[in-house]
């Protein structure tokens, strides 16, 4: 049975990480003998442009029909004058609803060969490797009633935070989960000194954590989070947290890693997973040929994990993108202060679609024998 992927590259620099990330899917393919069929569809800017809608009817259903949808980017300057449900984000945050993935993984590693990059002293940020668990379907970005009303100086702006317990729950489990087959620890961000939504979070976390005796708990406000994640980011595991902190903090992670171009991400939970790296659409890097698909190719290897269930072929390409880094080529944007081989978009991905092979020669000659 073939594998059906819808991919989405969206705008800005998301048609050239995306072009990268199907190479590398297509190299498994080609060394493992899977079948992964591809089908190319519009979202964001691209399609408010093409189709008048940021996430037009037969991207939805396509993406409904599929086992896995692999989104590069969506936003770009030109649509900001447009109301908020009208903008290129409208049709991310659509997507992610519909595909009902209520899970967002984001991991956040410093790799010692690209640690200069980070702005926190490499003695801080080495070594370090967090998991980001983010609630993505509750909070402030979906609570209803929300929107902007009133007139002559009485405009009101209204959002609403909203958290039922089965939500809390659920992402609860996934994180607690994901602690067990990493360190065992699991810190759940909040901030119940302040929010009522809080203070049930972590009731709720708390209740789902006697069901892991295995599983370190502690808690943090989202501002003590904040500071201890640039100060000692070590200390860190599994980080769970509600829509707006995870947002925030995951992006703040990048520092970590030393650009937001290494950062890739999964939504799970829902019928068909959906995996995108964090960056953005990077507008003004656009069409030159030098974003980092580093994020790209680390979630299509979420998407083997997650959605078709090939541990090994994910475990390949994320180390052969370690590899890659190890042997000092680097995209602009992490270069700085690691000396190596400054290379374009499609030569890093290059690079790693090599790598891929050669681990998996590796292992075949050491199964060989």
């Amino acid at each position: 049975m073939p594998f059906k992927i819808t991919t989405l590259p969206g705008d800005g620099i998301g048609p050239e990480v995306t072009a990268e990330a199907v190479r590398v899917l297509q190299t498994i393919a080609g060394i493992h003998g899977y079948r992964f069929e591809f089908e190319e569809h519009a979202i964001g800017g691209v399609a408010i442009q093409n189709h008048g809608s940021p996430l037009p009817r037969t991207t939805l259903d396509a993406c409904l029909a599929s086992d896995a949808v692999l989104l590069g980017a969506v936003g770009a300057p030109e649509y900001d004058r447009l109301p908020p449900n009208k903008r290129p984000e409208a049709g991310l945050l659509l997507i992610r609803n519909a595909l009902g993935g209520y899970a967002n993984l984001r991991p956040a590693i410093s790799y010692s060969s690209i640690a200069a990059c980070s702005p926190l002293r490499t003695e801080i940020a080495c070594g370090a490797d967090i998991l980001i668990v983010r609630e993505l379907l509750g909070g402030l970005y979906f609570g209803e009633p929300r929107g902007i009303s009133g007139s002559n100086g009485m405009t009101v702006a209204r959002n609403t935070m909203r958290y039922s317990v089965a939500e809390i729950e659920r992402v609860a489990r996934v994180a607690f989960e994901a602690a067990r087959k990493r360190r065992g620890k699991v810190t759940s961000v909040d901030k119940a000194n302040v929010l009522e939504t809080s203070q049930l979070w972590r009731q709720t976390v708390i209740r789902v954590s006697q069901n892991y005796p295995d599983v370190t708990l502690d808690h943090l406000y989202v501002d003590a989070c904040a500071m201890h994640l640039i100060a000692n980011p070590r200390r860190f595991d599994v980080l769970l947290t509600e829509n707006l902190f995870g947002d925030i903090l995951s992006d703040e992670a990048a520092v970590i890693t030393g650009s937001l171009g290494m950062l890739a991400s999964a939504t799970i939970g829902g019928e068909v997973g959906l995996y995108e790296p964090v960056h953005g659409s990077a507008p003004d890097i656009a069409g030159q040929g030098i974003a980092n698909p580093c994020g790209a190719i680390a979630s299509a290897a979420m998407m083997l994990r997650h959605s078709f269930k090939l541990e090994q072929e994910a475990s390949d390409i994320e180390l052969a993108i370690e590899h890659v880094l190890e042997a000092g080529y680097r995209t602009p944007d992490i270069a700085a202060g690691t000396g190596g081989y400054v290379v374009k978009t499609d030569v890093m991905g290059e690079m790693i679609c090599e790598a891929v092979t050669e681990i998996a020669d590796m292992r075949h000659a050491y199964h060989a024998v």
